[in-house]
């Protein structure tokens, strides 16, 4: 069990440190990388390997997408704040209260209609 976990934690470590540096040398293309939905596909991966159930793999997508959509304003927040000049830590902090004020409205939503969030 904990070599699997390992295994895990090691590929998906290696995807992220792949996108950031890539996005030091190149922005945009770590950026695309980011962007990709290889952290998502990895999980699903691992989620249909260890219990192959098609409607949880279903909800796991569904909740996926939408915590990505609440996510979305924030990261567009921080570019607009650092861009202004505010320095990184305060841009930081307000996009990640967004995304969580983002989350909450989901959350609220996902209650009201039935979704696997």
């Amino acid at each position: 069990m904990w070599g699997q976990l390992a295994v895990k934690a090691l590929l998906s470590g290696l995807v992220i440190a792949a996108a950031s540096e890539l996005a030091r040398r190149n922005p945009g293309w770590g950026g695309l990388v980011a962007s990709l939905p290889l952290t998502t596909l990895l999980a699903l991966v691992w989620l249909w390997r260890d219990a192959p159930d098609p409607l949880r793999a279903s909800d796991f997508l569904i909740g996926t997408c939408a915590y990505v959509l609440a996510a979305l304003p924030s990261l567009f927040l921080v570019a607009i704040l650092l861009r202004r000049g505010l320095s990184f830590a305060p841009a930081l902090l307000c996009g990640a209260l967004t995304a969580m004020a983002g989350y909450l409205v989901l959350m609220w939503l996902g209650r009201r209609y039935g979704l696997p969030v």
